[in-house]
């Protein structure tokens, strides 16, 4: 069982940053996949970046150049740095683990943080 707190969101005024964190009850290091997902009002739930553990970070990308996803497995946590926020940034923000060692087929989902951006 893998437990994951998002914390940092908030309401951001257009260009502003915010930096989101992760943290995991598991050792982020025996989980393959540490990612974010957000999901806008009226939206379906979509990939913002992934960071595995092997090094790869793709990105939307709708989010290239602004966001940069990281790991510190010392601290079992996954940051989200976003920049130059933009209004369409707007969501509730989801931490997603999978591929943790011991139920690797399980989507580990947290509770979702909210980001406002506003124009």
């Amino acid at each position: 069982q893998v437990q994951l707190v998002e914390s940092g969101g908030g309401l951001v005024q257009a260009g502003g940053s915010l930096r989101l964190s992760c943290a995991a009850t598991a050792s982020i290091d025996t989980i393959n996949i540490m990612g974010w997902y957000r999901q806008a009002p009226g939206k379906q739930r979509e990939l913002v970046a992934t960071a595995t553990r092997g090094g790869s970070t793709p990105y939307a990308d709708s989010v290239k150049g602004r966001f940069t996803i990281s790991r510190d497995n010392a601290k079992n946590t996954v940051y989200l740095q976003m920049n130059s926020l933009k209004p369409e940034d707007t969501a509730v923000y989801y931490c997603c683990a999978r591929g943790y060692y011991i139920s690797p087929s399980t989507d580990y989902w947290g509770q979702g943080i909210q980001v406002t951006v506003s124009s």
